[in-house]
């Protein structure tokens, strides 16, 4: 993800040079200086020296750690921190970080790899108009973003948006193998699938209507998508979906907890 972001900030005119980034694994630190021009360090506490903005995309299992190592340096700098990691509350954030920091909690999803990403934005009392405006301009290279006014929200953000591309590949998987099941050749029946998807997903972006009327539109009564949607329903799709998501939701805050 930080990589999205590193190439999406250079596409819309970022200079490289005023981007510096940490990177502990030496290998990884090299690769992301050729590919994109950035200054590269080795430990946190020199990459942020003179930066207004730090963004921390790391695992939530090390974020105190890092967090707590760079508590020094955010009492001193009053940066603008942002935060991707999932389940790690901005409470958590400020008091690992010294107690007045100014954060915003962002959670994107995969498809930002491609700059068609949503990002579900949090921030904190501290953080003024000017620090919301430089967070979006941030992830809004990377696609849409989202502001959410209360931070409970943000683990329904990450059950619907985080994990969700998640389940689109896990609908497209059980299409492509049920169409090979009915006959069709692997190849045909894998571009069937994934054109449909793509296809269905512009429909729902740029028609400007509800997914529900996009659905009766396509369901002609007694015809075939109403014999498979009364499937789906009869087996509890719209039930699943939301247990799905509530299970989501509650994985969310019980890593919260569990890195407190």
């Amino acid at each position: 993800m930080a990589r999205s972001l590193i190439g999406g900030l250079i596409a819309r005119g970022t200079d490289p040079a005023t981007i510096r980034v940490a990177e502990p694994v030496a290998e990884l630190r090299q690769a992301l200086a050729g590919q994109f021009g950035v200054q590269v360090f080795d430990a946190a506490a020199e990459a942020v020296q003179g930066a207004g903005l730090w963004l921390f995309a790391v695992k939530p299992q090390v974020m105190r750690a890092v967090c707590q190592a760079l508590a020094w340096a955010a009492s001193q700098d009053r940066p603008l921190l942002v935060s991707i990691a999932a389940g790690i509350t901005a409470a958590q954030l400020t008091r690992w970080l010294g107690g007045q920091a100014a954060v915003v909690r962002a959670m994107p999803n995969t498809p930002a790899m491609l700059g068609a990403g949503v990002t579900g934005l949090f921030a904190t009392a501290q953080v003024d108009q000017a620090g919301r405006a430089r967070t979006e301009a941030l992830l809004s290279s990377v696609g849409e973003t989202v502001w959410i006014e209360q931070e409970a929200q943000m683990d329904a953000v990450t059950a619907v948006s985080g994990s969700g591309p998640a389940y689109v590949f896990l609908l497209a998987e059980a299409m492509e193998a049920a169409g090979i099941a009915q006959g069709l050749p692997a190849e045909a029946a894998r571009a069937l699938t994934l054109q449909t998807v793509l296809g269905a997903a512009r429909m729902l972006t740029e028609s400007g209507q509800a997914p529900a009327e996009l659905r009766r539109q396509v369901t002609s009564p007694g015809g075939t998508t109403q014999a498979a949607i009364e499937v789906f329903q009869a087996g509890g799709f719209e039930t699943l979906t939301a247990a799905a998501i509530a299970a989501a939701t509650a994985r969310g805050r019980a890593l919260s907890a569990a890195n407190d």
